[in-house]
């Protein structure tokens, strides 16, 4: 079995009463894209940090290619890159210049030229940061991270802010600097962005780790219910309503019928829930402008293991020094 690059055992960290990240576990193996998912506030970038050694440990223990990072974060410093969800640059340095003065810092460092090319900013290399955009900051943000030849690279929270062009641009990079052969921690927030790129993760929630496994692989150990919602013009919604609502009653694979907005109405039940309603409407003479079955994602996850919905929004805890 090949051993991990990163072994988190036990990990916890306090503010005073605050306990920000609470007994997390969890390894990743080589050349893989990790994620480590969650609400703001839930211990996210708390936990990244101490693994990286910019924070002290209250207990458990953290490993980098077999270097404990608590004891001595230097013999890691040319192994790991991160990119942290606030770092900055001064605004009339170029890109090329941060590159050149970042890659001064390594004994065996990037050609900086190589990661302008990987990351798309060879035509901005002479750009000012105050003038880059959000995507090209997160970019130079990345090409920073790896500008040491890491073997293992943090990304925290590196599309907060993007529209969902350069979401996806950025998207395509973090695959590439993987296919590159660097092992990558993705501190997310945004669930949709753990499915498409992480092949294991850990959903974190008030500092714990409360999911592990792969996206589809959670996903799959969900209860088998399925909906579909069915969209009907505005002269037919009641009438449907009722008929649906009727087939939940008498229906073994019709569980429950919630009515929604603009004509659409929800139908969970088993897996062949939709053989059950279309036969239904079909009967009633009730033609739907629209049916579709919801796909379960990892929202569905987190409220299987919480007991709540996903916000993304909730308030960050304070600490001292710095944010969790």
């Amino acid at each position: 079995m090949t051993a991990p690059v990163v072994e988190v055992t036990n990990l916890r960290k306090t503010y005073g009463p605050k306990v920000a990240v609470d007994d997390v576990s969890f390894a990743v193996a080589p050349g893989e894209i990790f994620g480590i998912l969650g609400p703001n506030g839930a211990g996210k970038t708390t936990a990244v940090e101490t693994l990286a050694g910019l924070r002290a440990a209250d207990g458990g223990t953290v490993r980098v290619l077999g270097v404990d990072t608590q004891r001595d974060p230097a013999a890691v410093r040319d192994l790991l890159g991160v990119q942290l969800q606030e770092a900055t640059l001064h605004d009339r340095i170029t890109v090329s210049e941060a590159l050149h003065l970042f890659a001064g810092f390594y004994r065996d460092p990037a050609d900086p030229a190589e990661l302008l090319a990987l990351l798309d900013l060879t035509e901005h290399a002479h750009k000012q940061f105050a003038r880059l955009s959000g995507g090209q900051k997160q970019r130079l943000s990345i090409a920073l991270a790896l500008v040491g030849n890491p073997r293992v690279a943090i990304l925290d929270e590196l599309t907060t802010g993007l529209d969902p062009q350069a979401r996806r641009a950025t998207w395509d990079l973090v695959e590439r600097v993987r296919d590159r052969g660097v092992t990558i921690l993705l501190v997310t927030h945004f669930m949709d962005e753990a499915e498409r790129l992480c092949d294991r993760l850990v959903v974190i929630d008030a500092g714990r780790v409360v999911a592990s496994g792969t996206p589809q692989g959670l996903i799959d150990d969900l209860d088998d219910d399925r909906t579909v919602v069915v969209r009907f013009p505005a002269a037919d919604a009641d009438r449907a309503r009722g008929v649906l609502t009727a087939l939940a009653a008498t229906h073994p694979d019709v569980d429950r019928v919630e009515p929604g907005q603009g004509g659409e109405v929800a139908v969970t039940g088993s897996p062949r829930v939709l053989f059950a309603v279309v036969p239904a409407l079909a009967e009633a003479d009730l033609v739907p402008d629209d049916v579709r079955t919801v796909t379960r994602s990892l929202e569905d996850v987190f409220l299987a293991v919480t007991g709540r919905t996903y916000a993304t929004q909730d308030v960050e805890p304070a600490t001292e020094g710095g944010r969790p």
